[in-house]
């Protein structure tokens, strides 16, 4: 979905509710995620009738905005979208200056990056207490539905029951095609294609432009390294014995995939914090259709036969339970739990002050032993939540003490 689709094509988005309060509560509102994500198709939808835009993509509005930012202001001042404001960083500092004399004005500023980590700095640095920052990731399953304000599993009774949904063929869909608004607004269109382009436009564009790479040749390999270990312990030693690089390149190029949004770093659960970050994540392609492109899975038997077919899976699950928290303008809060004796869970949720623990399994018929980790997560956290085990079928049943069956679109 780009900004020249009508509003007919436009998927309402979960994210609307947060980021119309922010613009009634903040000067300045910095929307981020993914490129193609949805960001100026947002904005435009909600706010093309009191906001001007000017895109920062353009090569000669950008050398006037980076030349001459004052004057640039000037010419294009509030209320006023700028879009891809990481190529004009240079802005900041004088937006801040604008806000300064109106302080008490409320959504002068929308602002879109696809950069969250140069962002985060400008902005911390620059708009301290004037932005409100939010993430637009890919479409959710739930948005693809139109059911964008769904509740969680865990804010509602859920019960034991056939969804009757007939959602089997859709769940395999997204996870092959993955979440990005364009591939959904041209359900005919194929998505290898878009696939492929949108790695070189990222790699042409938002790895070149960060210090960290030199060889883009060398980064794609690193890149597919990486999605044949998509849930997996990250192990940097490994890997740059496989390309003949330094260990500190790996870590550093994994950083540019997260700034960018590529990838998700999920970190163990530990009651004591502190814990989690010293110890060795886990790392996930952040879209399905992205990661199935870059291991060459195309349909649901390859992935059923592939290795891969059940970390894919996981993945899928990790960007609903991610998507469900930042759309909702809140911080992600989810782990993994693993213990020396072997127990483990793949998703530990932190949500409004309960621990819920979540399994995902790439099958139609779950059965109480794939409970097995949320029970051992409960005698060891007897204070946590009902845990589930997230399928690809459409039953929801009882699967032990502590642990409930839920198809993966009620997620």
């Amino acid at each position: 979905m780009d900004p020249g689709h009508r509003d007919s094509d436009f998927v309402p988005r979960a994210l609307e509710p947060a980021l119309r309060q922010a613009v009634q509560d903040f000067p300045v509102v910095v929307l981020t995620g993914p490129r193609q994500s949805g960001k100026t198709t947002l904005l435009k939808h909600l706010f093309s009738a009191t906001h001007r835009y000017v895109s920062l993509d353009v090569p000669d509005v950008r050398a006037v905005a980076v030349s001459d930012p004052r004057s640039f202001l000037a010419l294009h001042g509030p209320p006023v979208i700028f879009d891809e404001i990481q190529y004009a960083p240079e802005l900041l500092a004088y937006i801040k200056a604008a806000v300064d004399e109106r302080r008490r004005e409320r959504g002068q500023f929308l602002l879109t990056g696809s950069q969250n980590l140069l962002l985060s700095q400008h902005v911390s640095e620059t708009l301290a207490g004037r932005a409100s920052m939010l993430v637009l990731p890919p479409l959710a399953l739930r948005e693809i539905r139109r059911t964008p304000r769904q509740p969680l599993p865990w804010e509602q009774k859920v019960k034991p029951s056939a969804s009757g949904d007939g959602m089997f063929e859709i769940v395999w869909r997204y996870m092959l095609r993955g979440g990005y608004p364009e591939l959904w607004a041209e359900p005919d269109r194929e998505a290898r294609p878009w696939d492929a382009s949108y790695v070189q436009t990222y790699l042409e564009r938002d790895v070149r432009s960060l210090r960290q790479v030199g060889d883009l040749t060398l980064f794609q390999s690193f890149l597919r390294a990486l999605a044949a270990r998509h849930g997996q312990l990250f192990n940097a030693s490994e890997i740059a014995r496989e390309l003949g690089l330094a260990g500190n390149t790996i870590k550093a190029w994994l950083s540019v995939l997260e700034t960018s949004y590529q990838v998700t770093i999920l970190r163990p659960y530990y009651r004591n914090a502190g814990k989690r970050l010293v110890k060795a994540p886990k790392v996930y392609f952040t879209d399905s259709g992205i990661l199935c492109y870059l291991v060459g899975i195309q349909t649901r038997e390859q992935a059923l036969g592939s290795p891969l077919g059940g970390p894919l899976f996981e993945g899928t699950v990790l960007g609903e339970l991610i998507k469900a928290q930042v759309s909702r303008g809140q911080e992600a809060r989810v782990y993994f739990w693993r213990t020396a004796a072997g127990a483990e869970v793949d998703f530990v949720v932190e949500h409004a002050g309960r621990c819920i623990p979540i399994e995902a399994k790439l099958s139609s018929t779950p059965r109480p032993r794939m409970a097995s980790g949320i029970e051992a997560f409960a005698r060891d956290f007897p204070e946590s939540e009902k845990g589930y085990v997230v399928h690809t079928g459409d039953m929801i049943l009882p699967l032990g003490e502590h642990a409930l069956g839920l198809p993966l679109h009620l997620l």
